[in-house]
């Protein structure tokens, strides 16, 4: 192994540089020189409208982005899903969202670590206990305690994690969702307006656990009783997730009762536990359900207080391996190997590595793995970057001739307070960290001969939305977007009174970089590239008009490629054209249209009348008469003068 002799960060960008400017001959080469332009500049533009959230985030890493385009913002009382769609039927230049929430369940969780009735005589126990070390640490857990009996209810949501697409049964994305008081569960929107739970993995997990008597292996000597309190705490340990992550989709073997194999999709899932250990369970695709689980392997890390996790994925001459990279809160990472079992071209690592050992204190926030190509060593390599205090990790994984080569160091400089949230753009390595004081920085890598470096520069969300407080950032599929989540900043040095929550949008490309992403994409998926197109559709809704080198870009991939992909993207484009000439309809589409005349009812026959009545009911036939009348002809005048706006919306309905 190989370990990076400096330690430290590329100096800042100069003030001084200035961006050339992009030119119109070639799409593509407008991108290309917009990424290789001095400095790397970035322009991040406010993209409305702001979510605002009913309740205050909670957990580490409240946002996360899925892969259809879809941001959970876990709070405390629910999870919040903004779904981003590409409304070719609205002329508004907003950012259309969809908006559900997963509720938090209203029971508190409560691990299996026993028969409920030994539990309940062994909590009793604990709280009477003389010795203060028993009772006051018993009374203080919340693990031991959810349902807080004098202390507030463990409401809200710890953490949440996307699976990769095509997981449920409509081909989406799942939601694993993590609770306060340490419940699992996996989520999936179903009819589109609805969340149901489909499986609660920690009910499962306690029943496996007490099946086996709390052991891993057979071969492990049994414990002590459920009264001693360091076994009591051992069982609650056992089951106290920390953090769960997705694979990727992964292809498994399946014997059919003739003997014959057959091809299936699975994914994984990894659940870190507070006792170190980690639980892989792997679900046959689509996820249904409880009889979708193929497995669960349980394995021992050997790390002491672990904060976190993330999937190793490396791909290397058409093989595949993986492993499990766990951080610590006292400071070390390390890459655990993953034995999957009949998981087709899978392979993971003969033993441990150790990618920084040192005991600094430095807890490990979050881990980020990206797959990359090297361009001077001619092969694909994985770059590891975790966020530790102030400071980014970074750690370059490639296999040559001599072996599995490791080049480590850290970036500093970058914030003055530790970094509350992280996140990467897969597509390009670029990552994104942040600190609660407002501040984004962006890191780019650049390769050097040997290993590489990263040029940063700050993005401030003061210039973009005000005086802020940032608690979280996530980065759109294709990296068009930045979300974040922000709360009023400080006034005249003063800290506001209420905080409001919201959920506000940055771009983080320009509409020449989008389109050329768009006709350069291996997708060929409009769909998978929303956030791509709605660059896009606001940049046509504003000028009214298709750029001419994007027309003709796009007129030459369709002489030269003939895909169905191309002219999609061109008919969107002339639909979104078509909807910023028309004119904004004078009043509310939903609102209802002026009062109609009234109703009239007139007598039942075969009712016996008197003479009186009948007269009486000539003159109220009159008066309903003339103003049957009045009403029609208000209605008519009311016609005409709508006629022309009526025949327009029946053309855009048909």
């Amino acid at each position: 192994m190989a370990a990076a002799a400096e330690r430290g960060g590329s100096p800042s960008l100069s003030a001084g540089e200035e961006e050339p400017p992009l030119g119109l001959d070639s799409l593509v080469e407008e991108a290309a020189a917009a990424a290789a332009s001095a400095g790397f500049r970035l322009t991040a533009v406010r993209r409305e409208p702001a979510v605002r959230l009913q309740h205050g985030v909670s957990g580490l890493e409240p946002l996360a982005w899925s892969e259809d385009h879809r941001v959970s913002v876990s709070t405390a009382r629910s999870i919040a899903v903004l779904e981003q769609l590409s409304d070719i039927h609205s002329g508004g230049q907003e950012m259309v969202i969809h908006r559900t929430a997963v509720p938090a369940p209203s029971a508190a969780c409560l691990l299996k670590v026993g028969p409920k009735k030994e539990v309940a005589e062994c909590k009793e126990k604990f709280a009477s206990s003389v010795d203060p070390t028993v009772s006051q640490t018993f009374m203080l857990d919340r693990v031991f305690n959810p349902e807080g009996k004098s202390l507030p209810p463990m409401r809200g949501f710890k953490y949440s994690s996307w699976s990769p697409l095509g997981c449920d049964a409509n081909g989406r994305c799942l939601l694993a969702a993590l609770t306060m008081d340490n419940r699992l569960t996996i989520h999936a929107n179903l009819n589109r307006l609805q969340w149901v739970q489909l499986v609660d993995l920690t009910e499962i997990y306690g029943e496996r656990l007490y099946e086996a008597s709390y052991k891993l292996s057979k071969a492990d000597t049994p414990r002590g009783e459920l009264g001693d309190f360091s076994e009591f705490q051992r069982r609650h340990s056992m089951q106290t997730p920390v953090r769960m992550e997705w694979s990727g989709i992964c292809t498994t073997q399946q014997v059919k009762h003739n003997n014959e194999c057959r091809d299936v999709g699975s994914v994984l899932l990894a659940v870190l536990f507070e006792n170190s250990n980690i639980a892989v369970w792997q679900f046959q695709l689509p996820f249904l359900g409880k009889e979708s689980i193929t497995s669960c392997n349980t394995i021992e890390s050997g790390i002491n207080s672990p904060s976190v996790l993330s999937w190793w994925e490396y791909e290397h001459n058409n093989r595949k391996m993986s492993g499990l990279i766990v951080g610590s809160a006292f400071g070390p990472v390390k890459i655990l190997p993953v034995n999957l079992k009949a998981v087709k071209g899978y392979f993971t690592l003969r033993q441990p590595i150790v990618l920084w050992q040192e005991m600094d204190q430095l807890p490990v926030h979050s881990i980020k793995c990206i797959p990359l190509y090297h361009p001077y060593q001619k092969c694909s390599c994985s770059l590891v970057v975790a966020a530790r205090g102030a400071y980014v990790f970074w750690c370059l994984l490639l296999i040559s001739k001599a072996g599995l080569n490791v080049h480590n160091s850290h970036v500093t400089g970058l914030h003055s307070l530790p970094i509350v949230s992280m996140t990467a753009d897969k597509q390009n390595g670029t990552v994104y960290t942040c600190s609660s004081d407002g501040k984004v920085r962006q890191l780019i890598p650049i390769f050097t001969d040997v290993a590489l470096k990263f040029e940063h520069q700050l993005i401030k969300l003061s210039e973009v939305f005000g005086s802020v407080r940032t608690h979280g950032i996530a980065v759109s599929p294709c990296g068009a977007y930045l979300a974040v989540i922000t709360t009023e900043g400080m006034t005249n040095g003063l800290h506001p009174v209420n905080k409001n929550y919201q959920v506000q949008f940055v771009t983080l490309k320009t509409f020449e970089e989008a389109a050329a992403q768009l006709l350069e994409s291996s997708v060929q998926n409009l769909f998978r590239q929303v956030d791509l197109t709605d660059l896009v559709r606001w940049k046509i809704l504003k000028d009214k008009h298709i750029p001419q080198f994007l027309q003709e870009a796009l007129d030459k991939k369709i002489e030269s490629c003939g895909s169905t992909y191309f002219w999609r993207f061109k008919l969107f484009l002339l639909r979104i054209l078509y909807q910023s000439m028309q004119k904004a309809p004078s009043e509310v589409m939903w609102r209802p249209s002026h009062e109609d005349a009234k109703i009239l009812i007139s007598d039942s026959p075969g009712m016996g009348s008197t003479e009186d009545d009948q007269e009486e009911g000539t003159s109220k036939q009159a008066s309903k008469q003339s103003l049957c009348d009045t009403g029609k002809g208000a209605d008519w005048a009311y016609l005409k003068e709508n006629e022309q706006t009526d025949f327009s919306r029946a053309l855009q309905l048909v």
